[in-house]
């Protein structure tokens, strides 16, 4: 009897200790989002990254066709920028990025979220990581703090690369990391040609998120459907499709119709904004992007996002076209549009980095890929800053052009943002 009830003994403490292992390895944070206090200087950066998110999304709208970017990646590294900036060309771009001197630390909040993702990545089923990196020319002397504080708060690491002798060299040293950093999903984004002899400092940041459905479409569910890309042309696309509980919103005034879409662990979401082409004239050419468009500001954005983030969730069909699309941009012009045309000339005044007045930013290059499948979706980003001298009704049918976004809920960050247009180009 006392073997027995050794054997007994030994074999329920086997079966707790295999449970112990068995939960140590489960993830804490698999159905409800990880709790988030925004600070005060965090919800100022995320207030202000979301004004400049849709202020750059007006400067591009024109461009034909698909658009695509991340917000997030273009303020962060722009952000290393400006922590260098002194004068007229720091308050140029404090006023383009939102940056309330009052209310607003960037290292400090940009560091608070930065630590935010690291954790949703830790506990979630998703992978969401961020990098940062400087490239200085290896003879060129930058101050110690903003060395200091941009390794301190931003991770970001200077590393030594000859410009002045091997750009080709240095062209692919950059490549490299952007690869690395982005899963292969972007290459080749810097030429030789865009590094000259008078390159002093790239700056990059590099934003990758893959994640899954907290509700996957089905394979088999996907069928050929129709896109409607204007009034006059139809393409015909692989349309997912599903029914599950669903929040979904509408505007006050019944012409944007929203869906959220969230992604396992629910700390992250995409956001479908579809404009309702019942309330158009019908001489109108591309259905409701338009006037979608011109309603996307930061004011109407919130409102019809706080719709949503209070709505119960419903029984809904939800069909969406499975699509890709990678897109580059160069952004100078845009920026110095918005209001900050002194970082790009000769009176720029970058004294913070290196302790004169010779430096001024030559280029900000930016290019972002997006896959959204049955799976859920893959989406990343880079942005490198070059330094020189010198529907209600329970169906919420996807078949026309309309604008999406991936957000980062706890915080309300803006991660990435784009327009369909055509989901075959």
């Amino acid at each position: 009897m006392k073997v027995l009830s050794f054997r007994r003994f030994f074999l329920l403490l086997g079966f707790l200790c295999v449970i112990v292992l068995v939960l140590n390895f489960i993830p804490f944070h698999s159905g409800t989002p990880i709790p988030f206090t925004a600070s005060p200087e965090v919800k100022s950066t995320v207030d202000g990254n979301t004004a400049f998110a849709l202020n750059l999304y007006q400067t591009l709208k024109d461009r034909p066709g698909n658009l695509f970017f991340s917000p997030y990646s273009i303020s962060t590294a722009l952000a290393i920028t400006y922590a260098g900036a002194r004068g007229q060309t720091e308050s140029e771009m404090a006023k383009v990025f939102h940056f309330n001197f009052a209310a607003t630390n960037p290292p400090v909040a940009f560091a608070a979220l930065d630590a935010r993702m690291n954790r949703i990545q830790r506990w979630s089923r998703i992978t969401l990581t961020t990098a940062n990196s400087l490239w200085c020319q290896q003879d060129y002397r930058f101050t110690d703090p903003f060395l200091d504080l941009i390794h301190k708060f931003y991770r970001a690491d200077a590393r030594q690369v000859d410009f002045k002798h091997s750009a080709t060299v240095a062209a692919r040293e950059i490549n490299g990391w952007v690869e690395r950093e982005t899963k292969g999903k972007l290459k080749d984004v810097i030429e030789p040609g865009q590094i000259t002899e008078l390159t002093r400092l790239v700056l990059c940041n590099a934003i990758y998120f893959k994640g899954k459905w907290q509700h996957q479409f089905e394979v088999s569910d996907t069928k050929p459907g129709a896109f409607h890309i204007t009034t006059n042309e139809t393409v015909t696309v692989p349309m997912m499709s599903q029914k599950a509980h669903f929040k979904l919103a509408r505007s006050d005034d019944s012409s944007v119709e929203l869906v959220e879409l969230p992604y396992s662990g629910t700390d992250l979401s995409m956001i479908i904004l579809l404009p309702q082409v019942e309330y158009l004239p019908p001489d109108v050419e591309q259905p409701g992007l338009p006037d979608l468009e011109s309603k996307l500001t930061a004011d109407n954005l919130r409102a019809w996002l706080t719709k949503l983030d209070q709505a119960n969730l419903h029984e809904t069909w939800v069909a969406l076209p499975r699509f890709t699309t990678t897109q580059s941009f160069e952004l100078a012009k845009e920026l110095k549009s918005l209001g900050m045309p002194s970082a790009f000339n000769e009176n720029a005044d970058f004294s913070g980095m290196d302790g004169t007045t010779n430096l001024f930013v030559s280029d900000v290059i930016h290019k972002a890929f997006v896959e959204v499948n049955e799976a859920g979706t893959e989406a990343t980003a880079t942005t490198w800053v070059r330094v020189a001298s010198r529907s209600m009704s329970g169906r919420f049918i996807v078949d026309h052009p309309f604008i999406f976004l991936i957000r980062e809920n706890g915080s309300g960050s803006i991660l990435f943002i784009g327009r369909i247009v055509d989901p075959t180009k």
